[in-house]
């Protein structure tokens, strides 16, 4: 670490920018590169020019009471949200970042709930997107939030900007997480946290002045924004962006980025991994020169152990190195970071027995058909751990499986506004409960799962990703990574699968038998019933902004019948239940019954629960 990190390690994040921009002024901070569909050049800020665009903003929203309030930044991919984040930090405001509302009805009501729950002062946004914002400010009964274009330059004045009087304690910014729409939970991230993450970060990786950090993930998921924009601040280097959509047209503009600028680091979840290793072809492979790329960080979602072996040895030849691989597990309540695999070592991925982990011990596979593998997340970087029986509390030995409890100067505050939600997870010696679960293995941690996800049936633990990973090798026509899997309750539990399917690629168009390949796959590895699936179109299954399905949410959309399927096998508990449901929510909103599936024969019962079962290959951590 410089001597300029060693200075400012405890002091406030706004200070990190101020010597920043002041010691690097004539070099590029920020590149950002537009969808070349349209052949845009790349855009270019420097830290002087974010300075001087920061310092603006900054004293407009001084002027206007923002310091020590929130602000809501609804941003396109672009420089222009960095340079909004900037003048919150020298407001002395508390940045909300956000995604765009869209007529999206989930994302309209996540962004409006986000607003109110904020309280938030002022909304900052580019030229375009004034006028609707406006008019959806209006729609929503809050018509006195001031809206603001920061990409002008006919606004406020950068020389009556004046220092904030922010303290380490102070918030930096809210970070909203991809929970209930209706009851949003803005975790509290003070400058101290932000700082003590980004050092934990810089040690991890061992970042250095003039580093290159390329990502394409949202500027509002914690990973895009602390790991891709923030911490090139931190340590004075430069942050390549590309936008998200970007990136899923065309998943090789990733690749394509990180040999064109020289990238050292870039992470994304492990779905990105294995789109690669899919969709880019031996032509493109050739084109490419990853050799940059140093710290290829693999989180927010469960890693696989096959995505980092496909993806290692299918870009090889382009200079990739699989020890560049580091597994991570963190979470926006720890600000991001909180474990991370030894950089220039390779993953761990160790095999394990199913049966034992579904008791919940860590134990060496006693067959081969009964092994999982999982990837380690890495040892506590500036943090402690510790699994603990989630139901009392107490502290489990090593190869335990339990929840992950952390500690350390990176936990965040709590829940703004939200002291019952704020108690519930963080408690006041200072552990957070994450809600995941967890084992640690020679001071590793292999994350295996979510506690309010965890099926339980016949006594036995069954993690959802194992599940779909399961079904989704049953066809080459289900989408990997695109399942649902969870459960639902009658006189007994019951497992419902709800899976992407491209209609395309069934063969013969027979949804039916691709079910039924579903269900067999599924009782043969678990050996318990698998009678409820629903084939869905693709983009039905939600996800977070990070990539993570979003469970609890398709149970309740399926609950409520609105998903709408291409062809479904229910068992008749289930098909009653979601019937009375959605006739129930009818009621309530007004929403309507659910569509009508074509009648067709059922799919064939899964394998009764006597027949073998065979462990899926393994995933880990988030």
């Amino acid at each position: 670490m410089t001597s300029a990190l060693a200075k400012t390690r405890t002091g406030t994040f706004t200070e990190v920018v101020l010597e920043r921009t002041a010691a690097h002024a004539e070099r590029d901070a920020f590149v950002f590169l537009p969808d070349d569909s349209a052949g845009s050049a790349p855009v270019h800020l420097t830290y002087a020019g974010l300075d001087s665009r920061a310092r603006r903003i900054a004293s407009w929203l001084q002027e206007h009471g923002a310091a020590g309030r929130p602000v809501l930044l609804l941003h396109p991919p672009g420089t222009a949200f960095v340079a909004a984040f900037a003048g919150c930090l020298y407001a002395g405001a508390v940045a909300v970042p956000a995604p765009l509302p869209t007529d999206q009805g989930e994302q309209l009501a996540r962004v409006a709930g986000i607003l109110r729950d904020s309280h938030a002062v002022a909304v900052l946004t580019t030229t375009d997107h004034v006028p609707p914002l406006e008019a959806w400010l209006d729609s929503v009964s809050l018509p006195q939030v001031r809206c603001l274009a920061t990409d002008r330059d006919d606004f406020g004045d950068p020389a009556q900007w004046r220092p904030p009087a922010t303290g380490p304690d102070d918030l930096a910014f809210l970070q909203y997480t991809s929970g209930s729409t209706s009851e949003p939970k803005g975790v509290m991230v003070t400058h101290a946290n932000l700082v003590a993450n980004e050092a934990a970060i810089q040690r991890w990786a061992g970042t250095s002045e003039g580093m290159v950090v390329g990502g394409w993930l949202p500027h509002y998921h914690d990973l895009g924004l602390i790991g891709h924009v923030l911490h090139p601040l931190y340590v004075g280097g430069v942050a390549v962006q590309m936008s998200p959509l970007s990136f899923l047209k065309r998943p090789r503009r990733w690749l394509e980025m990180i040999g064109t600028y020289r990238v050292e680091g870039s992470g994304a979840p492990d779905f990105a991994f294995d789109l690669c290793t899919r969709r880019i072809t031996d032509e493109q492979l050739a084109q490419l020169d990853l050799s940059s790329w140093r710290v290829a960080p693999n989180g927010a979602e469960p890693v696989r152990a096959d995505t980092l072996r496909a993806f290692a040895e299918r870009f090889a030849p382009a200079g990739f190195r699989a020890e560049a691989f580091t597994p991570c597990y963190g979470l926006a309540e720890t600000t991001l970071l909180v474990t991370g695999t030894d950089a220039a070592a390779p993953p761990t991925v160790r095999s394990i027995d199913a049966d034992a982990l579904e008791q919940g011990t860590l134990a060496p596979p006693s067959t081969t058909e009964g092994a999982r593998t999982l990837a380690g997340s890495g040892t506590p970087r500036d943090t402690e751990i510790r699994i603990t029986d989630p139901g009392t509390g107490e502290e489990l030995p090593d190869g335990r499986v339990g929840e992950v409890w952390v500690r350390g100067p990176s936990v965040a505050l709590g829940y703004y506004g939200n002291p019952t939600a704020t108690a519930a997870c963080f408690r006041p010696d200072g552990w957070l409960r994450t809600g995941d679960l967890g084992v640690l293995d020679g001071g590793e941690l292999f994350v295996t799962g979510r506690i309010k996800e965890v099926v339980v049936l016949a006594g036995r633990n069954l993690y959802p990703h194992d599940v779909e990973q399961a079904a989704q090798s049953a066809d080459p026509s289900l989408t990997r990574g695109a399942g649902a899997a969870f459960a639902v309750q009658t006189d007994r539990e019951h497992l419902v699968l709800v899976q992407e399917v491209r209609p395309a690629a069934v063969r013969d168009g027979d949804l039916r038998a691709v079910a039924t390949a579903a269900q067999r796959e599924i009782g043969r590895r678990f050996a318990v019933p698998a009678g409820n699936v629903v084939l869905v179109r693709a983009g039905t299954v939600r996800r977070t902004t990070s990539g993570k399905v979003r469970r609890t949410t398709m149970r309740d959309l399926f609950l409520r019948g609105a998903v709408t399927p291409l062809y479904e096998a229910l068992e008749p508990a289930v098909r009653a239940l979601v019937s009375e449901a959605a006739d129930r929510a009818a009621d309530t909103d007004g929403r309507g019954a659910p569509v009508a599936v074509p009648a067709q024969a059922p799919a064939a019962p899964a394998a009764p629960a006597s027949s073998p079962a065979t462990a899926p290959e393994g995933t880990a951590p988030r």
